[in-house]
């Protein structure tokens, strides 16, 4: 382990797996690495999962993903999601978590929970106890299966937990402040450097499309509002849609929407692809429904869009005025939403204005985030 065995120790314990779509937890963990190492502790696995079993060891493996960051993943019990083993769960993710900072022989600095896990305190009187909330848990409990009261309840022990709460939007942060937490707001952020030579990048040769494209890039979920991507196509733009699908989000209607000629959805594809993909784009799309989850939200694409030096259309969301600019289209009139990608999406490349959204962007970068919170947390 000696990539990483200089610094103060971030035990991270993620809300996605680190080979899963890089969400929040994993660009912003990536960017504190200048701060600290890491100790990434995936989402539990059941030993219920073939896959799990295949690769049962006497203790989770630590396996090196970054020059400073290890991942580990947990095994529990079958079922653990379920309510009387759940309480089991963060007992058994703490033993591991405990054996392997004994295996890297180390202290962690701070633990910071991404999920509400129930895995703050208990670590000793200097370890920092972080709450990260990259969404509404409550607001999206019915989104993911659970129950709300059960949430509400995860939340409410993860709060008084805390010696640091970070939140990803205001609306979050003032509900947060609301019940007694001191709230630091850590907008989500764009990893500029992927995009500075986006002009130099292969556009990715699997998209049959041809201009003018607007795209989606992320899930595919009941978070996005169905009928504004029928309105893009409708108002005569094609549309490319890159992500993975929850085939729960209206499976007839994405499917008539997908047999169209003019959409493609390549599927999910690593964030290290992006670029390539966002190199046939000639906007990006942010159409999101109106829910309270959303409005807690701060969706990645909107500045990654911006990082490519894109327009961007989105419906109005909080966390859109919060950034407070006339480089994003808002609406959330549906046939408005359609003209306003198809008008932006035939104007001429204007390279000027392109480089101005990639200099808004570079404002709000993963790296300005992390030092915010190494600031916070005395590291920086």
């Amino acid at each position: 382990m000696s990539a990483v065995d200089d610094g103060p120790l971030l035990v991270v314990c993620a809300g996605t797996p680190w080979d899963g779509p890089a969400g929040s937890d994993r660009l912003l963990t990536t960017a504190l690495t200048r701060y600290a190492r890491v100790l990434w502790v995936d989402p539990p696995v059941s030993l219920a999962n073939p896959a799990a079993v295949r690769r049962l060891r006497p203790a989770p493996e630590l396996v090196p993903v970054h020059p400073r960051i290890v991942r580990m993943t947990p095994w529990v019990a079958p079922l653990h999601s379920r309510a009387g083993v759940r309480r089991v769960t963060p007992h058994l993710v703490r033993r591991q978590i405990v054996a392997a900072l004994r295996r890297l022989r180390a202290q962690p600095y701070a633990v910071v929970d991404c999920r509400l896990g129930r895995l703050l305190g208990g670590w000793g009187p200097a370890v920092r106890n972080v709450l990260y909330g990259t969404d509404d848990f409550v607001a999206g409990a019915q989104l993911m299966g659970r129950r709300v009261a059960q949430v509400k309840e995860e939340e409410r022990v993860a709060l008084a937990q805390s010696d640091l709460v970070l939140a990803v939007s205001t609306t979050l942060q003032q509900r947060w402040t609301a019940m007694g937490a001191t709230v630091l707001l850590v907008p989500n952020g764009v990893q500029t450097a992927a995009y500075r030579d986006l002009a130099a990048v292969e556009p990715a040769d699997d998209v049959r499309l041809s201009p003018p494209i607007a795209g989606v890039v992320g899930h595919l979920s009941a978070r996005i509002d169905i009928e504004m991507l029928e309105a893009v196509v409708d108002a005569g733009c094609a549309l490319l849609l890159v992500g993975p699908y929850d085939s729960r989000w209206a499976p007839d209607r994405f499917h008539r929407l997908c047999a169209r000629p003019e959409v493609q959805w390549v599927g999910p594809r690593p964030y290290e692809q992006m670029p390539r993909y966002l190199r046939h784009l000639n906007v990006g799309l942010t159409p999101y429904q109106d829910s309270a989850f959303n409005r807690a939200a701060f969706p990645l694409k909107t500045l990654e869009y911006l990082g490519a030096g894109l327009p961007a259309v989105s419906t109005d969301l909080p966390a859109t005025r919060w950034l407070d600019t006339d480089l994003i289209r808002i609406t959330s009139d549906r046939a408005e939403f359609g003209r306003a990608a198809r008008d932006l999406a035939v104007h001429p490349v204007d390279p000027q204005a392109a480089a101005h959204r990639r200099v808004f962007a570079e404002r709000h970068s993963w790296p300005a985030r992390a030092e915010l919170v190494a600031g916070a947390l005395g590291l920086a």
